[in-house]
């Protein structure tokens, strides 16, 4: 597992800037046009500095990517757990799905698979431990971990992505086709056609969620 950065120990003139301020310059830069323009020169341009100035506290972008997780992570207060191991994983899996959604450019950097904050292990932690609890043995565990993450992160994802396309403010593709289905070859989806913008709307995480928590610990270890 990787570990926060450790210090940079560099000789030479100390750096104008602290790490901090790079940090919040950091969020300035993807919270205005998101992370892939997360450069370093960009972050110089911010701080008004030049770009090695930034070298004497991150080696290089993912060094940086590494230090703002840790950082989000850290302020994060994370919930009280209930006794049920059941309803633990889905106190959990909220959290980070809560989390995550507020700041939606962290999902993009975590499905690298490499990249996190350290703090954030809490949630799995939380989750293999109540999975563990509920009768599943370690690795049944840490599979049940992967597949709730997986589903939330393509939740936010996908989330994400419309609600970009709703701001649009423009007629789509798949209003048009479901708008005018052939009742003779698809009937269910030519009825539910002229409702299918607003049902897919809908925030189902917590539904599906709960259907996966069950459908996970139903299996056990068979």
């Amino acid at each position: 597992m990787p570990n926060p950065s450790p210090q940079h120990n560099r000789t030479g003139r100390p750096p104008r800037i602290s790490l901090p301020e790079i940090l919040a310059a950091a969020h300035t830069v993807i919270d205005a046009d998101g992370v892939e323009k997360l450069t370093m020169r960009r972050l110089a341009t911010e701080l008004a500095c030049t770009p090695m100035a930034l070298y004497h506290h991150v080696h290089d972008k993912e060094d940086l990517l590494r230090l703002l997780l840790n950082d989000y992570a850290d302020q994060v207060v994370w919930p009280s757990l209930p006794d049920a191991p059941r309803e633990r994983i889905l106190v959990a899996a909220k959290a980070m799905h809560e989390v995550l959604a507020a700041r939606s450019w962290i999902v993009e950097v975590l499905v690298s698979d490499d990249l996190f904050g350290v703090s954030a292990l809490w949630i799995n932690e939380t989750i293999i431990d109540a999975a563990i609890a509920s009768g599943l043995g370690p690795d049944r565990a840490v599979y049940a971990y992967r597949v709730i993450w997986h589903y939330t992160a393509g939740d936010l994802i996908v989330r994400a992505k419309s609600g970009r396309r709703a701001a649009e403010n423009r007629p789509t593709y798949r209003e048009s086709v479901f708008a005018d289905l052939d009742p003779e070859t698809l009937p269910r989806l030519a009825a539910l056609g002229p409702r299918w913008v607003e049902l897919t709307a809908v925030d189902t995480y917590d539904y599906g969620l709960r259907a996966l928590v069950d459908g996970l610990l139903a299996g056990g270890e068979s």
